[in-house]
């Protein structure tokens, strides 16, 4: 019988973890921390791989492209961008994907890069595919703002059933697993970053932003989109508008060099967030003038769709839902001559994002 090998005192798995980290860091100078060019996942439907490929875009800062798109078996449902953060204090995970076999591929392309470990996972809002990988982090602290939480609890069997329906056999062994801790926005000092966790909301309830001040990087999560039409299915388009305003403020203090949407290219301005911005501005008012026109559903789609607009990923087929989703309250505003800005009657989102 083999003797059993007596534990290790804690001061030597923790010199090994430091000594692990020291190393690690040498053989990442500051010089490969730049943006570089987009990497967007490939998704194998054959071996169902979805080729994750992280691109270090700030010092011990990675991101991971999905595709810009919209869902689809040919891309695994994978169109949100997701990212690290690798410090000697360990990793924090930003967005765990559409699927199980997502956050489990993720996890093993994390480990490809860095040999340390994942301490902390933020979920930055109630959508599927930024939760549904939390499975491969069972071991981890995955974390949301509350309300996040809260929709992630009372939608994620929906979820499931739309995203197996989407994506078939990529959603094998895929549970909603929501986030188990809710988190206090505010700064903390973590592995010589010093980061913000602010609330902001208007795409969802509870719309989580990550920012470092020390690299400049900011995960905007779902607030940003980039050459995507922008999806709706919890927005309140005057609240988002205003934290779109708020987050340009932010951006333009650090000073931004990354902001990483959740859906679409990740870029070095403000690009994203201005057209997100000139798509809320002209969708609001499409809306609001066909309401007071009496115009019905179906007349409102009719309507000619700006040339601006008109190329980017996932056109038609998210104006749609948008107008679905949003036309109504416009309508019952029209009627009682008050604005259009409270929150939509409940519908059951098909997808989230």
């Amino acid at each position: 019988m083999t003797p059993r090998r007596a534990p290790r005192p804690a001061w030597v798995a923790l010199a090994w973890l430091t000594a692990a980290a020291t190393l690690w860091l040498l053989a990442v100078p500051s010089a490969l921390a730049q943006h570089g060019t987009a990497t967007p996942a490939r998704a194998d439907t054959t071996r169902l791989d979805y080729g994750l490929q992280p691109r270090q875009i700030a010092r011990h800062t990675w991101v991971i492209e999905g595709a810009v798109d919209d869902f689809s078996r040919a891309n695994g449902c994978n169109i949100i961008n997701t990212g690290f953060i690798a410090t000697p204090a360990g990793v924090i995970v930003v967005n765990t994907g559409p699927s199980r076999l997502y956050g489990e591929q993720q996890r093993r392309a994390i480990a490809r890069v860095t040999p340390l470990p994942v301490v902390r996972v933020l979920n930055l809002n109630l959508h599927p595919d930024y939760f549904f990988g939390n499975q491969a982090y069972a071991d981890v602290a995955t974390e949301a703002l509350a309300g996040s939480i809260a929709g992630m609890q009372a939608e994620g069997k929906a979820y499931e059933d739309n995203l197996f329906r989407l994506c078939g056999d990529w959603m094998k062994g895929t549970e909603s697993t929501p986030a188990r801790q809710a988190l206090v926005p505010g700064r903390l000092d973590f592995g010589g970053h010093r980061l913000e966790l602010r609330r902001l909301d208007g795409h969802t309830a509870d719309d989580l932003v990550l920012i470092d001040h020390s690299t400049g990087v900011v995960f905007a999560g779902g607030l940003v989109f980039a050459d995507r039409v922008p999806t709706a299915p919890h927005a309140e388009l005057p609240a988002w508008r205003q934290s779109l305003h708020r987050l340009r403020e932010l951006a333009r203090a650090l000073p931004l060099t990354v902001m990483v949407p959740s859906h679409g290219p990740v870029h070095t301005d403000l690009r994203g967030l201005e057209q997100t911005l000139d798509w809320l501005d002209w969708l609001e008012q499409t809306l609001a003038r066909s309401a007071a026109q009496g115009l019905d559903l179906g007349e409102v789609l009719r309507q000619p769709i700006p040339e601006r607009f008109q190329r980017w990923a996932a056109m038609p087929a998210e104006y749609v839902r948008s107008v679905t989703y949003l036309y109504p309250r416009h309508e019952l505003a029209a009627l009682r001559g008050a604005p259009a800005g409270g929150p939509v009657a409940p519908v059951a989102p098909v997808t989230g994002q």
